[in-house]
């Protein structure tokens, strides 16, 4: 699992940092990608990444603000070009299937696969299977806007192999059944349990992605306990004023709902362009003076979310 970072600029793009997208490799847990907003140039930006986009399986938007999603429409239409064949959710505020069905319909595209819109329409659970589960919360902005909680399902503990063999336990289809919990009578009569034969659940990660919010209780609630928050820093802390009106965060709101939550790492993102440079470090440092744990990403930048053994 490894987050990647295609735009990390707020409002519009600058010769720094692009609009808002980000990418989560799930190759190694379900050989996919899913994106996270797709803002203008969205495109263009997984061409310089190793992000491919015929094995995105899912995008999910925070918000209707146009660096958010006004790449929508060439990413859906490149898909198909690149020979993308497998169905596509996207998951978004009301709203975000009109703009997709009018972007498709007035520019007579074709799409090559099976494209799914999901509106949400109330907080809690949005998709769960055999591996993930993603919950949603309502943030606080101009705009209807949500963030999302990532939440992979814990592993199944090892096999305790060297317990087995020193008890004499032939290597097969036995410890399959063990390895799934059954109890397993031996040939000679001796009877295992599986619960005795299985390590301790290896604990799932939980990525917490937020959109466009002003400090709020809902980010916080959201974000309990999780291995990585990536939170908006429009602003640094002499902005707060005006982060406030446009309902932005400044670097130390996003600190403080990583400190407030338990989050292990934060990493801030759709960054002001009015910060270049060494200027984010002072971004940077007012976080870090609350949660030391603190990050500020740029765009082609990736982060590694290890388990936790």
């Amino acid at each position: 699992m490894e987050l990647y970072f295609l735009g990390t600029g707020a409002g519009m793009p600058s010769k720094q940092r692009n609009v808002t997208s980000i990418a989560l490799n799930l190759l190694d847990e379900r050989g996919t990608y899913w994106l996270f907003d797709c803002g203008e140039g969205t495109q263009h930006q997984i061409l310089h990444s190793p992000v491919k986009l015929g094995r995105t399986e899912k995008l999910f938007i925070t918000h209707l603000h146009g660096d958010h999603l006004y790449g929508i429409p060439g990413m859906l239409t490149s898909r198909s070009y690149l020979g993308g064949d497998t169905p596509l959710t996207v998951y978004g505020p009301v709203g975000v299937k009109s703009f997709i069905d009018t972007a498709l319909g007035v520019s007579g595209a074709h799409l090559s696969y099976t494209l799914k819109v999901v509106e949400i329409q109330e907080e809690g659970l949005l998709f769960e299977d055999e591996t993930f589960r993603v919950e949603t919360a309502r943030l606080e902005h101009r705009i209807e806007c949500f963030g999302y909680r990532i939440i992979e399902k814990d592993l199944a503990g090892k096999l305790m192999l060297d317990k087995l063999s020193e008890l004499g336990v032939p290597a097969g289809p036995i410890y399959g059944k063990l390895k799934q919990g059954q109890t397993v009578q031996l040939e000679d009569g001796r009877v295992l349990q599986g619960a005795d034969f299985v390590g301790a659940p290896v604990p799932g990660r939980k990525v917490v992605v937020l959109g466009d919010t002003r400090y709020c209780s809902g980010a916080v609630h959201l974000a309990q306990g999780a291995d990585v928050l990536i939170h908006e820093a429009t602003f640094a802390m002499d902005k707060q004023e005006l982060a406030y009106a446009f309902d932005h965060a400044t670097s130390v709101d996003a600190a403080r709902t990583a400190e407030e939550a338990g989050v292990d790492t934060l990493i801030m993102t759709h960054i002001s362009s009015r910060y270049q440079g060494e200027e984010t470090n002072l971004l940077l440092q007012e976080a870090q003076s609350i949660h030391p744990n603190s990050h500020i990403a740029k765009d082609f930048w990736s982060f590694d979310i290890p388990r936790k053994v």
